[in-house]
């Protein structure tokens, strides 16, 4: 005969069990109040908290927003072909920022204009060998679905700048850093749009991961319209870890999102040192650089519109940044 159980006793499957007691009074009474949002740190208040922390820990040690960072080496693509700039603008935007270049190829009897005029100078000047081709063969030199427009340049490979580079170039200016970020980007029309943008509105440089990503081709430069000459793009070997050490120097990481916690119009630190994140179209964010930023951000859209690509949507943020700096600036 069994053994009759401890009164109060519950049995389950595995016979019967001690009851809880006390210890049910203790899950009654709570666990206290609920904390504020800044105080939760997967709160969007609470990123932006230490964003906040994090931007004046880096003043204070250095009196600009920004500390000394040991120097390293760009990663490099894995292909080493030299690249065909081509376009008109491309080319004489190239020439004139002095791209190291190999040759300038020149369709026969091509119309002269302001700019083959100013082409031809500016090879001229630097040494650079000009050779006139039939037009099939300088469609079959730069592919099938580039638009040269009668001119072709020949450069090495890009020369990429390391992440941190970009925001040591911005505070030695004097100048609020606003740095681009991609993730996931692969076409180079969207890169090209990104890189006219950030130029166009007083940004610093662009960052391009080393993988899964395009990087600084003929067509980027193309669709450009000669900006690439000017702003610099940076590679990283791991985005993740350069954007956490983009906020270790007091830069808050803004992500661009259709979903973001944040409406675009009206944010609130648009005059504090910031990078931009954006994803591809497809899928977005993913899910390791959406943790990391410090807030998503969405542009406001109409709801007949499913999305904005990569390249308009940040070009709508690099402007409300800059609107939002030269306001607060015209009130200073």
């Amino acid at each position: 005969m069994a053994k009759p159980g401890r009164p109060g006793a519950r049995k389950g499957k595995k016979g019967a069990t001690v009851g809880s007691g006390g210890q049910g009074r203790q899950a009654l009474e709570g666990k206290g109040p609920t904390p504020k949002a800044e105080d939760r740190t997967w709160h969007p208040a609470g990123k932006r908290k230490a964003a906040q922390e994090r931007l004046e820990a880096a003043r204070s040690r250095s009196g600009k927003g920004g500390t000394d960072a040991p120097r390293a080496r760009a990663p490099r693509k894995s292909s080493d072909d030299a690249e065909m700039v081509t376009g008109r603008n491309s080319v004489v935007e190239a020439l004139r920022a002095k791209i190291p270049a190999t040759t300038l190829y020149m369709a026969t009897r091509l119309e002269m204009d302001d700019r083959v005029r100013e082409v031809l100078a500016l090879a001229n000047r630097r040494g650079i060998p000009v050779l006139e081709v039939m037009r099939p063969e300088l469609d079959r030199l730069t592919g099938p679905d580039s638009v040269h427009q009668g001119l072709a340049l020949k450069v090495p490979p890009y020369e990429y700048a390391h992440p941190l580079e970009l925001l040591d170039a911005a505070i030695n200016r004097g100048q609020t850093p606003l740095l681009v970020a991609l993730d996931g980007v692969t076409d180079p029309r969207n890169l090209g749009a990104i890189i006219r943008s950030v130029g166009a509105f007083g940004g610093h440089g662009v960052i391009v991961p080393q993988r899964r990503s395009v990087g600084v081709t003929a067509s980027a430069w193309k669709t450009s319209a000669g900006a690439a000459a000017r702003v610099k793009v940076a590679m990283a070997a791991n985005l993740t870890q350069t954007l956490k050490a983009l906020k270790e120097r007091g830069v808050f990481v803004l992500g661009l999102d259709g979903g973001g916690d944040v409406d675009l119009p009206g944010l609130g630190f648009a005059t504090e040192p910031i990078v931009i994140v954006t994803g591809s179209e497809g899928k977005g964010l993913s899910r390791l650089v959406t943790e990391t930023c410090d807030a998503v951000v969405s542009v406001p859209i109409s709801s007949d519109v499913e999305s904005l690509n990569a390249g308009i949507a940040t070009s709508v943020a690099l402007y409300e940044v800059s609107k939002l700096r030269a306001e607060a600036a015209a009130r200073r």
